[in-house]
């Protein structure tokens, strides 16, 4: 009961059911890939990202810099099932596929550094409103 328990509180946030059914698709991706997709801060993406390998979905691996997740080979098949059948109409989880391909088609590096840049930008602003 507990497995089942954990499995619907981590799916229980809109990100996190974009994020597996994106990984269904897509089998792989890196943590700055999902987080452009979901266009939110890197902290927020590792927190969903580490409630759903908390509950036995999603596993990742490092390599390098990056850390790549993907979907758990003990993710419940009639959860996935149940998943599709309720999202894969989904007008969210198109825009998503669309989405993705322009992400995955610019490369990692060209996205971590269009990301750094997003970040610093942020950082000058705060500075900027900070000093006035």
């Amino acid at each position: 009961m507990e497995r089942i328990l954990s499995s619907i509180k981590a799916l229980s946030d809109g990100n996190r059911l974009r994020v597996v059914m994106t990984l269904k698709d897509c089998g792989e991706l890196c943590v700055c890939q999902i987080t452009e997709l979901l266009k939110l801060a890197t902290p927020t993406v590792s927190r969903h990202m580490s409630v759903l390998q908390g509950a036995g979905l999603v596993k990742s691996r490092k390599d390098s810099r990056w850390v790549y997740y993907r979907l758990s080979e003990a993710f419940p098949p009639l959860l996935m099932q149940w998943l599709e059948d309720g999202l894969m109409a989904s007008e969210d989880i198109a825009k998503d596929k669309v989405k993705l391909n322009s992400i995955i088609s610019n490369g990692l590096e060209w996205l971590c550094q269009t990301q750094k840049k997003r970040r610093e930008l942020r950082a000058d602003k705060l500075k900027r409103r900070v000093s006035i």
